[in-house]
């Protein structure tokens, strides 16, 4: 249930109505915008009268939220999220609510000299965040899996040389405690929906960037979602990384429509993957620029100084050089769209 408190109530007044509502067991959730509070009960609303609710002189309008999902639902958070999150070099870079996201680095890191020169690489061309797998979900057991906790050490050796922020997957709950300077906890397609981590990454206070299933549907994205919300960790990104079809010319079918529906139904910011999307890094370019041009709120790229040697989704990850050319464009991209990159 969502109610709006009539524009100019004092603060006071709004915590002593909430407290009110509490007692008939329910959880307030407060959203402060520029023009007026709005107040989302989250629990059992069946016994709530809404009729006298808009009796009470401070409420202007009250709306039953039909979707499954609350948190993360637009009605109860009527302005977009921004996640701002600052860098060992002191800068903060943000993340939705007008800003474009550019994410940059390998699938996997693989050595000292590959992260630190990608990672300067991509810092110089524009990037706001390096992206790097220290552990690696593979199809196949006999695929590298990643470094491990060596990956994540040189994660972090790069973050100290660039400043920048750093973003890398978690793929086991024992882990977690290793992830103390993660800067961005990414959960991958294949746990979108391990719902037992989704809860543990809602006691966590670390942004967390949840990508889609390749067979999830928008609303079981949205109450992913909402499991981390539920727990108190409001700082979600939501990424769009393509969806299985009948169809193999591409490694999935990206789904740019996913971007316009997540932003109506919910106040996240969204971010797309074009790389694991098309699985060509000839496409990556031209899929990056019409995620923009779609509202996204950011992107999360491959870059690689040598695919044809990569270790891991070398097919799918642009060059530097390439990545640099990209950056020019979307900057200009973002202009158009009233965002800053």
């Amino acid at each position: 249930m969502i109610i709006a408190i009539k524009p100019g109530t004092a603060g006071a007044e709004v915590q002593e109505f909430a407290a009110q509502l509490e007692q008939q067991g329910v959880r307030v959730h407060f959203s402060e915008g520029i023009r007026q509070t709005v107040l989302g009960l989250v629990g059992d609303t069946t016994g709530i009268d809404a009729d006298a609710l808009l009796a009470h002189h401070l409420v202007e309008k009250v709306i039953r939220v039909q979707e499954p999902y609350k948190r993360a639902n637009r009605l109860f958070h009527p302005a977009d999220t921004r996640i701002d999150i600052a860098g060992p070099d002191g800068e903060t870079r943000r993340i939705g609510a007008g800003y474009l996201g550019i994410i940059a680095g390998p699938c996997s890191v693989e050595t000292r000299e590959q992260i630190i020169g990608i990672s300067q690489a991509v810092k110089n061309a524009g990037a706001a965040f390096l992206r790097g797998g220290a552990f690696k979900p593979r199809t196949s057991p006999y695929s590298f899996q990643g470094l491990g906790s060596e990956g994540l050490d040189l994660l972090l050796e790069a973050k100290k040389v660039t400043g920048l922020p750093i973003v890398t997957e978690l793929m086991d709950i024992n882990h977690l405690e290793a992830f103390a300077d993660v800067d961005i906890i990414q959960i991958g397609a294949r746990n979108m929906q391990n719902f037992t981590l989704l809860k543990e990454l809602g006691r966590c206070d670390k942004p967390i960037l949840l990508k889609r299933g390749y067979a999830c549907t928008i609303t079981e994205v949205l109450m992913a979602a909402e499991y981390v919300l539920a727990g108190g960790n409001d700082q979600i990104i939501l990424c769009e990384r393509g969806i299985r079809s009948f169809d193999n010319y591409t490694r999935n079918v990206l789904d740019l429509s996913a971007v316009p529906a997540l932003k109506k139904q919910s106040h996240l910011p969204v971010i797309v993957d074009p790389s694991h999307a098309t699985g060509l890094s000839w496409m990556v370019s031209a899929m990056a620029k019409a995620a923009v041009a779609a509202g996204a709120d950011g992107l999360i790229i491959e870059v690689h100084n040598n695919p044809e040697k990569a270790l891991c989704d070398g097919e799918q990850s642009i060059t530097p050089e390439t990545f640099a050319s990209l950056m020019v464009t979307l900057k200009k991209y973002a202009d158009i769209e009233g965002k800053k990159i």
